[in-house]
């Protein structure tokens, strides 16, 4: 696919179209240079920035991975113009500050919101997104029967849908979120990719979608958040409300032989997994084969140091996979 047919499937329908066209074109010039950067969790990003030589970009990656200020010298000529005409640089200072990222996933490119991600429709991309896309990519490559339609279910950048495109090479694949800010990043992310069978729908859930899937993913929302952050409050007292809300969906509209693949989190204490007994009672009676494990035992703990975790010992991401029989 050439610049300018990728050009084209970003702008199609697309109500920011030379923002969106800036952006594919800027990250087309980033992978062109050989750019990568692997996206760690906020806390990391934080105590790197922190230390004394890294307040001002010298180079590609702290512009766009570290997200520091530049000065526009850093920049490779026509960078700056791109920035501007995305809407997407900001005035820091003396200096500038790029408003995206750009990280490296599955050998591609994907754009996302700047650090610190506080603004309501912040787009995240970090340690969750590569192992959920991760999961979803496995998921594909061991099914007996190919996919021929899915969905992810909070689809920030985009990444689990692409991952799933790039394997189900004949599937139809649905992007779904309430963000239009995270569908404008999606769409650019799939041309930069080259895939051109993800479709980004504005929907909560999978309200504005019809019919049955062979395979519905999703990383949703799951931790407590005090701020109500959209791309961070899972809802509920133990921030997995969004979660149930998904597992009760695909009951509803998994095909036979279809599958959930949910990577989410949940906070421990005592040994008991709220999300988890949680899960058992809603899977009940629906038919589905289901499985759960802890993907990792202990991130972001610097969250029991607030108030929203006080209760809890330790925080863990775990995956939850149910199919229905056929």
């Amino acid at each position: 696919m050439t610049t300018t047919e990728t050009a084209q499937v970003v702008s199609s329908g697309s109500r920011d179209e030379a923002a969106g066209e800036a952006l594919l074109r800027l990250g087309l010039a980033l992978r062109d240079s050989g750019y990568h950067f692997t996206t760690g969790t906020p806390a990391t990003h934080q105590r790197v920035n922190r230390r004394p030589t890294n307040g001002v970009a010298r180079d590609l990656r702290d512009v766009f991975g570290w997200s520091r200020p530049f000065s526009a010298d850093v920049l490779p000529a026509g960078f700056l113009e791109l920035l501007m005409a995305a809407g997407a640089v900001e005035p820091c200072g003396d200096l500038w500050r790029s408003r995206v990222r750009y990280s490296s996933y599955d050998g591609e490119i994907f754009v996302h919101s700047a650090f610190p991600t506080d603004a309501p429709d912040s787009v995240f991309f970090g340690p969750d997104t590569y192992r959920m896309a991760d999961a979803a990519a496995a998921h594909v490559s061991s099914r007996a029967e190919p996919v021929t339609r899915a969905v992810d279910i909070g689809c920030g950048t985009g990444a689990g849908a692409i991952a799933v495109a790039k394997r189900a090479t004949s599937a139809e694949v649905f992007a779904a979120d309430i963000n239009d800010q995270a569908l404008r990043y999606t769409r650019v992310n799939a041309a930069l990719a080259g895939v051109r069978r993800v479709h980004p729908v504005h929907s909560d859930l999978l309200s504005g979608i019809d019919g049955e899937f062979d395979l519905i993913i999703s990383n949703p929302p799951f931790m407590i958040d005090p701020a109500g952050r959209a791309y961070r409050d899972g809802g509920g007292a133990d921030g997995n409300d969004l979660s149930l809300r998904i597992i009760d969906t695909a009951a509803e509209r998994l095909a036979p032989g279809g599958s959930l693949v949910l990577f989410s989190g949940t906070g421990i204490t005592g040994g008991q997994d709220p999300l988890r007994e949680a899960a058992e009672r809603r899977l009940a009676g629906t038919g589905l084969a289901w499985s759960y494990r802890e993907v990792d035992p202990d991130v972001y703990g610097e969250e029991l140091d607030g108030p929203a975790y006080a209760w809890a010992e330790r925080i863990a991401v775990v995956l939850l996979t149910a199919q229905r029989p056929r």
